[in-house]
């Protein structure tokens, strides 16, 4: 009889753990596609070594979030930056490009993830603020060895496939810290495991 409880009572424990598991837990590997005007980024997502900004990628864009956000800071040769989903979307009411890239979204912040992860090209980063604990809701994607950022940013993704279209996106001049003045947009974010 004891034994029996000890085991329904480690089933239960067990089944209480299995439900509390993040949504990216279950179903392969995450994947954040990024339908652009010039073609598909598929960015695997790394909750192994980033949990807490893999979920909250995939909270906003199960939200729909993303979806017309800008690429409001494109730096020939570095990075390019998008996911104000607060200004930085082309569609909201009163959408004004200057302030694209000093907004978040309505959720908390999130804590910086510091990981082994090497921001080499085509790996995926939470941008914020002077804070390290300060990531929102904006990422940059890098266009080559960006290395000195380790351990000062957090690495969650990768691209595995669509750089080229990262490579075209609109760049920003060097003088005005790559702030794009025409930019490129996300025109459809979604999640996908495999």
């Amino acid at each position: 009889m004891t034994l029996s409880r000890r085991l329904f009572g480690g089933l239960a424990i067990a089944a209480l753990v299995a439900s509390a598991a993040p949504a990216f837990a279950q179903g392969g590997q995450p994947h954040l596609i990024l339908t652009l005007e010039d073609g598909t980024v598929d960015i695997e997502l790394l909750p192994a070594i980033a949990p807490k900004h893999v979920e909250r990628i995939i909270t906003l864009t199960n939200e729909g979030a993303y979806d017309g956000v800008v690429f409001h800071r494109v730096i020939d040769g570095f990075m390019a930056q998008t996911g104000d989903v607060q200004y930085g979307k082309t569609d909201a009411p009163g959408f004004n490009l200057s302030q694209a890239g000093m907004g978040g979204s309505d959720l908390p912040d999130v804590e910086a993830e510091f990981n082994s992860e090497s921001f080499q090209r085509g790996a995926v980063g939470a941008a914020r603020a002077q804070d390290p604990n300060s990531f929102n809701s904006q990422f940059f994607i890098v266009y080559a060895d960006a290395s000195f950022l380790n351990g000062q940013y957090t690495v969650f993704g990768k691209v595995v496939s669509g750089m080229e279209a990262v490579d075209g996106l609109e760049k920003g001049p060097q003088e005005a810290n790559g702030a794009v003045a025409n930019p490129d947009k996300i025109v459809k974010a979604v999640i996908e495991y495999k």
